[in-house]
């Protein structure tokens, strides 16, 4: 299993070189001067060129990607051009933020998704199958700044159950400690904050993880069908083992792996895709972070986040790489 897993890591290497070579190119073909959008469009050429220099923008890409990776390999990963400040500092609350929003979300799609995909295959071609795949198929067509804006309009506004916009109340902010704001309410012993914190969360959870959850809902019940109808399964049956049994121990974890895959899939995509989501929730998350960056043509920040996603979506992979192993040992062979 350490060979195995030190192995993946090693891959990890070119994927991520791969990914920054890519970012870094795409990046620069962004139309715009990030030295005229500093100085603003009254700006005389020799101040922009003389910005251009100092913040190393006129050398060629060669040299500004060699220094960009040697600064990634110690560690460093920029200043902002905007801020001014270490990016390393300036990222990890954004990240923390939108890790927040994807594990809250994942739970909400991952728990009705999977007993919805095990109902459904278990009682096939009921109204409650019908139903349910309808749903699924309504909540991968629908677009999720539809769906923000119309919770927020009827459970914010209209029935005025949950805030709209924001982690916390803007006017009581926590003081952090991991960032993480449910957890660190409960390390600060106040519960009603934790509830608080709990209701902000609830309305952007759950638009971001609509999409996921019918993507697993329907993967749920094509993988289940699959097993039931296998020999085995009909060997168990002719055992005399009651349903329950059959399904939640026997089929389930044999038809784990490809939902364990989009599990993983669609958390790593939410890292990076929440950008709509936070947005319309004020959510301060990464994905709304690097899209200002881009507005602002900071390209340290955009590439550290881009790069940032990468890593934590090849992360998410690996680990689910890992799970496969123990769910079904033949895989480790």
């Amino acid at each position: 299993m350490f060979a195995y897993i030190v192995r993946r890591l090693l891959l990890l290497i070119p994927v991520l070189f791969g990914m920054s070579v890519i970012t870094f190119a795409i990046i620069h073909f962004i139309p715009g001067n990030p030295a005229r959008v500093i100085l603003g469009e009254g700006a005389t050429p020799s101040a922009v060129a003389e910005l251009e220099e100092n913040l190393g923008l006129n050398k060629p890409y060669i040299v500004q990607y060699g220094n960009y990776i040697t600064n990634i390999l110690q560690g460093d990963l920029g200043t902002s051009l905007k801020s001014k400040k270490a990016i390393s500092e300036e990222i990890f609350p954004h990240l923390i933020a939108t890790i927040e929003l994807t594990f809250f979300a994942m739970i909400f799609a991952t728990f009705v998704g999977v007993n919805a995909g095990i109902i459904s295959a278990w009682k096939q071609n009921s109204w409650f199958d019908i139903l349910a795949m309808v749903i699924a198929l309504f909540g991968i067509s629908m677009p999720v700044f539809w769906l923000a804006l119309t919770e927020q309009w009827i459970f914010a506004q209209k029935l005025d159950w949950f805030p709209a916009f924001g982690r916390e109340p803007s006017g009581n902010p926590i003081e952090p400690i991991t960032h993480f704001y449910v957890l660190d309410s409960l390390l600060h012993g106040d519960f009603n904050r934790a509830m608080t914190v709990l209701k902000h969360l609830f309305l952007p959870a759950i638009a971001l993880g609509t999409i996921p959850m019918a993507i697993i809902a329907r993967m749920t019940r094509s993988s289940m069908l699959e097993v039931m109808s296998s020999d085995y399964i009909r060997t168990v049956r002719a055992k005399g083992a009651g349903q329950l049994l059959i399904i939640y121990k026997h089929c389930l974890k044999n038809a784990t792996i490809p939902v364990l895959t989009v599990i993983g899939l669609q958390s790593g995509v939410l890292l990076g895709g929440a950008i709509l989501t936070e947005t319309i929730f004020s959510w301060p998350g990464i994905g709304r972070y690097v899209f200002e960056a881009i507005n602002y043509r900071d390209y340290p920040v955009i590439q550290s986040g881009i790069l940032v996603i990468a890593f934590f979506f090849v992360i998410i992979n690996l680990l689910v790489d890992i799970l496969y192993t123990y769910i079904d040992p033949r895989i480790k062979y």
